[in-house]
């Protein structure tokens, strides 16, 4: 299979490699411009009012709270598998799926304790795995497409950052003017940064339309929450759109893990430095 197929641009060379980092880099720089002009966005007190409200066997807002067992499940089964040596993933890429499946486990406990009851300062803890999963998601994808020299750093840095983020919104909103820039635009500069390295650069495995799939089902329970938490749950009272969100993302999540395990190196592709 030839190179060239997996990358919008030709072959690459110095320059060109050169260049295509200059666009990422040009890309993200509008976006966090677009974010900086903004006026300060805070979290408004009605953010923790869901649609299903229920409680059951003792447990208030069962549902929100139950359906995390699907991020924590599918964040121990990532967490396990790569738990040994696998020959297809290795190095700062195996480190950053680790650091990823681990984040999305604690996710599932940060937003099981979050929704149990819904507050500022629980969902700091809900959001800081978050930041975490987010990040260590784009590190893994810098080691692939870039290399290991390029993953060691984005690993070292980009975890750091998305937990910083949600400090920064925490600590905004302790001192009474609360901000989500900082939050919002590491999950928009993430996930743009991650399909721009896909679209840029060639792959090392197959597969690659994995990725997005994942980000796309995401995108998919963010809708939900936002659009579809009450009308779903007016539907007939058995999910709300917030409950979905989870099940949702918690799918998106699993896609990686199977894209992981059924992923086979590209012949022609070229080799990271070490």
């Amino acid at each position: 299979m030839n190179q060239e197929r997996h990358s919008f641009f030709l072959p690459a060379t110095a320059a060109a490699g050169r260049g295509r980092l200059a666009l990422l880099a040009l890309a993200l720089l509008a976006l966090f411009s677009v974010f900086a002009s903004l006026p300060p966005i805070p979290q408004p007190d009605s953010y923790h009012a869901f649609a299903d409200r229920r409680a059951c066997l003792g447990v208030p807002n069962c549902m929100d709270v139950l359906s995390n067992a699907a991020l924590l499940a599918v964040g121990l089964a990532g967490t396990l598998w790569l738990g040994r040596r696998r020959p297809g993933v290795a190095g700062a890429e195996a480190a950053g799926y680790r650091l990823l499946f681990v984040a999305i486990a604690l996710t599932g406990i940060g937003s099981a304790y979050y929704h149990w009851a819904p507050d500022h300062d629980t969902l700091f803890w809900d959001r800081l795995p978050m930041g975490l999963a987010f990040m260590a998601l784009l590190a893994a994808v810098v080691a692939e497409r870039l290399g290991a020299r390029a993953g060691r750093l984005a690993l070292a840095l980009l975890p750091l950052l998305g937990m910083a983020s949600v400090l920064a919104w925490y600590l905004s909103e302790l001192g009474g003017a609360g901000d989500l820039r900082p939050y919002l635009a590491m999950q928009a500069g993430g996930a743009l940064a991650i399909l721009l390295l896909i679209g840029l650069f060639p792959p090392r495995h197959d597969r690659g339309g994995d990725i997005p799939l994942a980000l796309g089902l995401y995108g998919l329970a963010l809708l939900c929450d936002k659009l579809l938490d009450q009308p779903l749950f007016d539907l007939g009272g058995v999910i709300s759109g917030h409950t979905l969100k989870h099940l949702l993302a918690a799918g998106a999540v699993f896609v990686l893990l199977r894209m992981l395990r059924r992923r086979l190196p590209l012949a022609d592709a070229t080799s990271s430095p070490s």
